[in-house]
């Protein structure tokens, strides 16, 4: 495998250059650069057939002496966490063969690995001090819509799924998956949506998927509740939250940070997800499937039934009185209402732009 470097990444990898090498094949031949975010050092790959990008983040000095086996390793998570197969993983990394450390080839492919690395500093709320492997940048930068040298454009993870399966001439993306039926619990209203989802997918991904299925706006607290089994009444085993802060408050039972927690762990389990501690969205969440070999790397919604309400409307009851403001068009405060309620994200349900949101989304 090629890993052609800025002099930059050169002087960190204190490694000379190898000269004189064999072309490899533009599917496994990269770009990479280092770079400083945060006041933390990341290296950002790019691949010369596709324009997909791999980003790894948090190095320090002692990594560098190891930055072949780094990116190795990179590339085998990202790829699975696209939901690629693991042997067709394997194949890639095996035809790719021992990494050789050289130049930059021209401009051309520079300045492409440097509009990468401009894509990762954008999105550089993804990245974490979790782990070194930072997919879900590495995902996000590889979704972007970019030239294809001629005159269109491509998606570089769309490029990526396509030159794979031709290399290995069979489907490359397989992975478990759960049908999930989210309701949100509602005294006199029925709203619900059917959605499948990957089980390696985490948890704080799913929320991103639970606020785009009934069009929050992601503007609220949330966390999770996990129960023992898939009947209602149980306690509670866990509750996952989304920061640091949310740790100190005392609880009865266990309290983990969601981020990097996979579905895998706990599912089949019945959990609830709450959106918005002020007017408090419950979502009950059932498996009502589990799935050996789902042919896609996104969630995609089967059904889904009622509008949910629009965010900060003050619960149910608030709820009620917006929908009767909005059916009376002689009411004073229609006009407001409905201008208002517009800003909120309300919307009657649609699943083809909510498929489309998943199809897009990390």
């Amino acid at each position: 495998m090629l890993i052609q470097c800025t002099q930059k990444l050169l002087n960190e990898v204190k490694r000379k250059p190898a000269t004189d090498v064999e072309q490899e094949a533009p599917l496994f031949s990269w770009h990479a650069n280092v770079i400083t975010i945060k006041r933390k050092i990341a290296v950002v790959l790019v691949n010369d057939n596709n324009r997909y990008a791999v980003v790894l983040y948090g190095l320090r000095a002692k990594d560098f002496q190891k930055l072949d086996e780094l990116i190795v390793r990179a590339i085998q998570q990202t790829f699975r966490e696209e939901g690629m197969k693991d042997d067709v993983i394997e194949q890639y990394l095996h035809t790719a063969g021992s990494i050789i450390f050289t130049k930059t080839k021209n401009r051309k492919t520079v300045a492409r690995l440097n509009k990468a690395s401009e894509n990762v500093q954008i999105f550089a709320d993804l990245l974490h001090n979790h782990s070194l492997y930072q997919t879900d940048a590495g995902m996000r930068v590889s979704r972007l819509m970019v030239t294809d040298g001629n005159s269109g454009y491509i998606h570089p993870n769309k490029e990526m799924y396509r030159d794979l399966q031709a290399f290995v001439q069979e489907p490359v993306i397989s992975c478990k998956a759960a049908l999930l039926k989210v309701t949100l619990e509602l005294g006199n209203f029925e709203v619900w949506r059917k959605i499948i989802v990957p089980v390696h997918m985490t948890f704080d991904q799913l929320h991103r998927v639970i606020q785009e299925a009934f069009y929050w706006q992601n503007s609220h607290l949330h966390e999770y509740y996990i129960f023992a089994s898939d009947k209602e009444g149980l306690q509670p085993i866990v509750n996952l939250v989304p920061d640091e802060e949310s740790l100190e408050f005392e609880r009865d039972i266990p309290t983990k940070l969601e981020f990097g927690i996979k579905l895998s762990e706990y599912l089949p389990a019945m959990m609830k997800y709450l959106h918005d501690f002020g007017d408090d969205w419950v979502h009950k969440i059932e498996v009502e499937e589990m799935m050996d070999d789902f042919d896609k790397n996104y969630p995609v919604c089967l059904e889904a039934y009622g509008n949910a309400p629009p965010e900060d409307v003050g619960g149910e009851g608030g709820y009620e009185e917006f929908l009767n403001i909005m059916a009376d068009e002689h009411h004073p405060d229609h006009t407001e209402m409905l201008r208002w309620g517009r800003f909120q994200g309300y919307k009657d349900v649609d699943i083809e732009k909510i498929n489309w949101s998943f199809k897009n989304m990390v």
